[in-house]
C-alpha cells in the first residue's frame, strides 16, 4: 500500500506542478488546492487497498461504466479491501459514489463532480452459515459469483437476471429476479446488513433498526453497504429448468401479446414456476425493414415447455423457434444476459431505460409502440441497436410481503416494461434525440394502460420520473423517507442515485 500511495501522490504532484496558466480543467485545480489526497487516504487504508488517480494504470478500468450518458465525474478511485476501508474513503468532503457493477445509468449520477469513487470490487466474498439457511455476501459481489458459489453448495437465492450486475445494486432498490415468484425480491431476502453512513460510522441494520424499512427499496440514499446477510434456499432436487423461444415478425404483434395475456399472465395468476420475457429488436438479416419480436417462456421443473403453454404461440407461426433444458445457471445465457453477452459489455455506448410498470398488455398499444420503435430506428440508424424490453416475472413471493413493510412500493405490478435506448453518444443533439425517443415509447404504453399513476422501477430509472414514481404515491412514504434522511444523512451526501429531497 505504501508504494501505491507514493506512486499516486507522485503522479498527482506532477499534474499539479504542470498546470497550464491558460487552461486547466477546474477539477484538477480543485484537487491540487486540497492537498495530497492520495497520501492522506493511504495513511488510513488497509494493505490490500489501492488508490487510482487520473492517469494511473487502472483508473479507466475502474471508472468505466455500462452507460456513457450522464456518467459521474470521478477524480480518484479508492479500491477498498476491507469493510473498515470504506469509512476512511471520503476525505475533504468531496462528493463520493460507491461502485460495484457500474450498471446504474440514472441521469442523477451526473451530479458527482470531481468525486471519489469507492470501488467495492474486492468485497466479493460469499460465506454460507453453518446451518446453511443464510449466506453473507460482500458489498461488491456480482450476481454470477453469488449464483455459482451457492450452486456448488446446493443452494440458491434471488439475484438479478443479469450475471454482471452486483447483488446489492439492484437489491437496495428492491431487486426483481427469476426466483421472485417463490421467495420475493432480492431485498426480501435480507436478514441484516453492514452499512457505513455519511459521517463515517459503521452500523448494522436489521429488523430492529428504524432504517430497515428504508434500505429495502430506497437503500441507495442512506449509506454504503459493505456486506449483507441474506436467506438462501435448497436447489430443487433436479435443479431443472426449460425454455422455449420464438422469433416473430412485425405482423404478429397483436396476436402475440393477446396470447400472453390469455395463456400466461391470466389476470395476475401466472404460475409461480413460469416466466415470460420478450423484446423488440432489429435483425436486418431476417427482416431489413422491420424489427423482430423475441419471446421466451421459462419454466422450472419440467423437461420441456408443455403443450398447454407452447401451443398458442406455435400456432402464430414464428420465423424461428428453439428450446432446451438445463439449470437455473443457464437462464442468463438463454436470455442473453450472461457475462459475455452484449448487455454486460462496457463499450462506450449510451444505455438508457425509461421504465414503467404495467398490469396487462394492451395489444393495440403494443402495435403503436412497435410501429413507433420500428419507424424511428429505421429512420435513424444510430439507434437501431435499441431494445424494448417486456419482463413478466411471477409475483406470488413478492406479494406475500406486506407492501407497507418496505420502501419498495410496487408489489402489484405484473409487468416490468422498459425501452432501452442504445447508441454511440456523439453530441448533445443525439442525446436529446435518444431521450425523446425513449420517453415517447414509455408514454405510449403508459397512456394505453389506463393507469392513473406511473410507477417506474428505480433500478431502471432514467432520472426524470420523480420520487413518487420510484417510491410510491402515498404521502406517508416520502414523509417517512425524508424523516429518516434528515436523521441519517442530513447533509445529503447520498443524493446521487434517485434522491427524494
Amino acid at each position: 500500500m505504501e508504494f501505491l500511495v507514493v506512486a499516486a501522490a507522485s503522479l498527482m504532484q506532477g499534474v499539479c506542478n504542470n498546470l497550464s496558466p491558460d487552461y486547466t480543467p477546474g477539477f484538477i485545480h480543485s484537487l491540487c488546492n486540497r492537498g495530497d489526497i492520495a497520501t492522506d487516504l493511504g495513511a488510513h487504508l488497509s494493505s490490500g487497498a489501492n488508490i487510482w488517480v487520473l492517469g494511473s494504470s487502472n483508473f479507466d478500468i475502474a471508472t468505466t461504466r455500462w452507460s456513457a450518458l450522464d456518467a459521474p465525474n470521478i477524480s480518484i478511485v479508492v479500491e477498498v479491501a476491507t469493510e473498515d476501508d470504506v469509512k476512511y474513503a471520503n476525505p475533504n468532503n468531496l462528493p463520493f459514489l460507491a461502485y460495484s457493477g457500474g450498471h446504474g445509468a440514472i441521469e442523477t449520477l451526473s451530479g458527482v463532480e470531481n468525486g471519489i469513487q469507492i470501488w467495492l470490487n474486492q468485497l466479493d466474498s460469499v460465506s454460507i452459515s453453518e446451518d446453511s439457511q443464510m449466506a453473507t455476501f460482500g458489498g461488491g459481489v456480482k450476481s454470477k459469483h453469488v449464483t455459482d458459489a451457492l450452486w456448488a453448495a446446493g443452494k440458491q437465492t434471488v439475484t438479478g437476471g443479469c450475471e454482471c450486475t452486483s447483488l446489492l445494486g439492484p437489491g437496495l432498490g428492491g431487486g426483481h429476479g427469476f426466483l421472485q415468484g417463490w421467495h420475493g425480491l432480492i431485498s426480501d431476502q435480507f436478514v441484516s446488513l453492514n452499512m457505513v453512513l455519511a459521517n463515517g460510522s459503521q452500523i448494522t441494520v436489521d429488523q430492529d433498526s428504524e432504517l430497515w424499512w428504508a434500505v429495502k427499496g430506497a437503500g441507495h440514499n442512506f449509506g454504503i453497504v459493505t456486506s449483507v446477510t441474506s436467506k438462501i434456499y435448497d436447489v430443487p432436487e433436479d435443479g431443472l429448468w426449460s425454455y422455449k423461444s420464438y422469433f416473430f415478425t412485425h405482423d404478429k404483434v397483436e396476436e402475440l401479446y393477446d396470447a400472453i395475456n390469455r395463456y400466461l399472465l391470466k389476470g395476475g395468476k401466472q404460475p409461480v414456476d413460469l416466466i415470460n420475457y420478450s423484446f423488440f429488436f432489429n435483425y436486418p438479416d431476417v427482416d431489413p425493414t422491420h424489427p423482430l419480436i423475441a419471446f421466451f417462456i421459462l419454466r422450472q421443473g419440467v423437461e420441456a415447455i408443455e403443450e398447454k403453454y407452447a401451443a398458442p404461440f406455435d400456432k402464430l407461426g414464428p420465423v424461428l423457434s428453439m428450446s432446451d433444458k438445463g439449470t437455473y445457471n443457464d437462464l442468463p445465457m438463454w436470455t442473453s444476459n450472461a457475462e459475455d453477452s452484449p448487455p454486460c459489455q462496457k463499450s462506450g455506448l449510451a444505455n438508457v431505460c425509461f421504465p414503467v410498470d404495467l398490469q396487462t398488455y394492451n395489444p393495440t398499444t403494443q402495435r403503436l409502440a412497435f410501429d413507433t420503435f420500428s419507424n424511428f430506428t429505421q429512420k435513424y440508424p444510430a439507434f437501431n441497436n435499441s431494445l424494448f424490453l417486456f419482463e413478466g416475472y411471477s409475483l406470488q413471493g413478492v406479494q406475500t410481503i406486506d407492501d407497507e413493510s418496505t420502501a419498495f412500493a410496487h408489489r402489484e405490478a405484473n409487468l416490468l416494461v422498459a425501452p432501452l435506448i442504445i447508441y454511440q453518444p456523439t453530441d448533445k443533439e443525439r442525446d436529446a434525440q435518444g431521450v425523446a425517443f425513449g420517453e415517447k415509447l414509455r408514454q405510449i404504453v403508459f397512456q394505453g394502460s389506463g393507469q392513473d399513476e406511473m410507477f417506474s422501477y428505480v433500478n431502471y430509472a432514467f432520472g426524470n420520473e420523480g420520487p413518487e414514481a420510484w417510491y410510491g404515491y402515498e404521502p406517508w412514504r416520502l414523509e417517512r423517507l425524508r424523516s429518516l434522511k434528515a436523521k441519517y444523512d442530513p447533509n445529503g451526501r447520498f443524493n446521487f442515485y434517485a434522491p427524494f429531497y
